[in-house]
C-alpha cells in the first residue's frame, strides 16, 4: 500500500516549496489534504506526480506546482468567500477550504460533482458547497466573492465571472495564448480588473472559455 503521507510531504518539498510558494497556510494545506482522494481511482498511484492528471472530458486536476502558485497569488484570508470554477473532483476546493471562511465550487459535470462531494466529505472539508451550473456563468446566487480561481485555462474571461468579483477582490486564471500559457492575477477596482503577470503554466482550456473564432472566407 502506498505511503501517501510520505508522498504528500515529498510533493511539497520537491514541487511546491522550490517554486516560490512561501505562505505557511498554503504549504500547510497541501500537506494536510489527501490528494489521492481527488483523482480517479485508477490514477491514485500518480496522485503526487508533478503533472496534470486527466479526469475525463478534456479536464484535469492541475499539477501541484501550478495550483499552489495560483493559490499563493490569490492570497486568501480566513474571513473570505472564494469561488472555485471547474473544481473537477474537488482538490482545489479542499485546499482552499483550509484558507477561506467558505468556498463555492462550481461544476457542470454530474459525475465530477458526485466525485467531488464524496471526496470533500471524506476529507471533512465542511465549508465547501459544490453547486451545479455552467462554468462560464459562475454562481451569482452566492456572490459577490472576495476571490475567484479557475481550474483550467481560458482564452477569454466572460463578463458574468468578472461581475461576481467584489471591488478590491482578486481573480487568478491561466490564459492560453497560442501555444503559451500564462497565469495572471487580477485586481478589481472601480468595476474593472487590472491584470499582472504571475508565471508560465499550461492546462487545457475550460469548456465555454474559448475565444470566439472570427469567420473567414
Amino acid at each position: 500500500m502506498a505511503d501517501y503521507q510520505t508522498l504528500r510531504t515529498t510533493m511539497v518539498d520537491t514541487q511546491i516549496r522550490p517554486s516560490d510558494v512561501t505562505r505557511f497556510p498554503v504549504i500547510d494545506a497541501f500537506l494536510k489534504v489527501p490528494r489521492e482522494l481527488f483523482v480517479p481511482a485508477s490514477r491514485r498511484d500518480a496522485a503526487y506526480a508533478g503533472e496534470n492528471i486527466e479526469i475525463g472530458e478534456g479536464r484535469v486536476v492541475l499539477d501541484p506546482r501550478t495550483l499552489a502558485k495560483m493559490i499563493e497569488l490569490l492570497d486568501v484570508e480566513p474571513h473570505e468567500l472564494v469561488l472555485d470554477i471547474g473544481t473537477g473532483f474537488g482538490y482545489s476546493a479542499a485546499i482552499l477550504s483550509h484558507l477561506a471562511e467558505a468556498v463555492v465550487a462550481v461544476e457542470d459535470d454530474a459525475t465530477f460533482r458526485s466525485e467531488a462531494e464524496a471526496a470533500l466529505a471524506e476529507a471533512e472539508a465542511l465549508n465547501v458547497a459544490v453547486v451545479e451550473g455552467a462554468l462560464a456563468e459562475g454562481a451569482p446566487m452566492h456572490g459577490p466573492y472576495d476571490a475567484i480561481i479557475l481550474q483550467g485555462a481560458v482564452e477569454t474571461l466572460p463578463d458574468a465571472i468578472a461581475d461576481q468579483l467584489k471591488d478590491d477582490g482578486r481573480i487568478v486564471a491561466l490564459f492560453q495564448e497560442g501555444r503559451l500559457g500564462v497565469c495572471r492575477i487580477g485586481l478589481k477596482s472601480g468595476g474593472a480588473i487590472s491584470w499582472r503577470h504571475g508565471f508560465n503554466a499550461g492546462a487545457p482550456v475550460l469548456p465555454s472559455f474559448e475565444a470566439r473564432r472570427a469567420f473567414a472566407l
